[in-house]
């Protein structure tokens, strides 16, 4: 707690950065958000994209999007397709403007979603984090005390803007994908802060002539070495599947492995630092007594 004010400014500059980069930048929306065509294509050595994209352009495909995929020797292509057209014809018109120029790539997938079903996709995904938050917040309200419940929100809407940011900062595909990291982000952010509150609750009633904010520090000390010892673990997984998971996982574990770091920092740091700015107390933690029985003490 010594170090909740410090971590407090850090965190508002974080997200005032994230911010602005949403604002500015934006998201770069996968194909599943955007509709269109998207065809990876895998070479059996490194090619240069300039040399991709002159083809691409001969062949009247000049409005492809075309960049790298993990390596030099996987390339994406995103198109918006013609009315006309389905994924086959693409695909082929693809390889054939490639091979025109003595290139032979090997197609390895091609995904084709339309731009009504991406708009749909989109919001159904927005609602999806939106609604979560809300259930968050009405567990949260019954399970403890309503100041808890304004802590909790706090850290997990911060997980889940750092992580957006830094999607934003990077340029990553954001697609379906890393929407499902995000609400797992909001889901593991959650579940590290109940523990530490649990912890926080059982102190304050233990410890009852201790200042607020030594009890919150006793509690999270506590909790410390639970709180390391999982976000460890769970990230050993998550770069196990960064690096040899391939290309279909890459974003998706970037997703986690930022939002576990940053999880478990704002279950130390916010969810906790944010409760004595808020004024708990004892009071506010103690079970409800009857007057009768109070009555009937000695």
């Amino acid at each position: 707690m010594r170090l909740r004010r410090p971590a407090g400014l850090f965190s508002i500059a974080l997200l005032l950065a994230c911010v602005v980069l949403l604002v500015t930048r934006g998201l770069n929306p996968g194909i599943d958000f955007s509709g269109g065509v998207l065809v990876e294509l895998g070479y059996p050595e490194s090619v240069e994209l300039s040399t991709v994209r002159e083809a691409l352009a001969e062949a009247e495909l000049g409005s492809a999007s075309v960049q790298y995929f993990g390596t030099q020797t996987d390339v994406l292509v995103r198109m918006a397709p013609e009315d006309t057209e389905n994924t086959a014809e693409i695909s082929e018109r693809v390889l054939n403007a490639l091979r025109a120029v003595g290139q032979d790539p090997e197609v390895r997938r091609i995904e084709f979603v339309g731009a009504a079903v991406g708009d749909e996709l989109a919001v159904d995904g927005a609602l999806a984090a939106l609604f979560a938050l809300i259930g968050i917040l009405i567990y949260v309200a019954f399970r403890f005390e309503w100041k808890f419940a304004v802590g909790a929100i706090a850290a997990t809407a911060h997980d889940a803007i750092v992580v957006l940011g830094w999607f934003s900062l990077l340029g990553l595909e954001f697609d379906l994908t890393v929407l499902a990291a995000v609400l797992a982000t909001i889901g593991y952010s959650l579940n590290d802060t109940i523990v530490v509150y649990d912890r926080v609750r059982e102190t304050f009633l233990d410890l009852r002539r201790s200042e607020p904010v030594d009890v919150i520090n006793t509690a999270v000390n506590q909790t410390l070495a639970r709180t390391i010892v999982t976000s460890g673990t769970t990230l050993l997984v998550l770069f196990a599947l960064f690096f040899f998971g391939g290309s279909v996982v890459h974003n998706f574990s970037v997703a986690l492995i930022v939002g576990i770091l940053v999880g478990t920092y704002s279950s130390i740091f916010i969810a906790s630092g944010i409760l004595p700015a808020l004024g708990v107390k004892h009071e506010d933690l103690l079970p409800p007594q009857d007057d009768d029985e109070v009555d009937q003490m000695p």
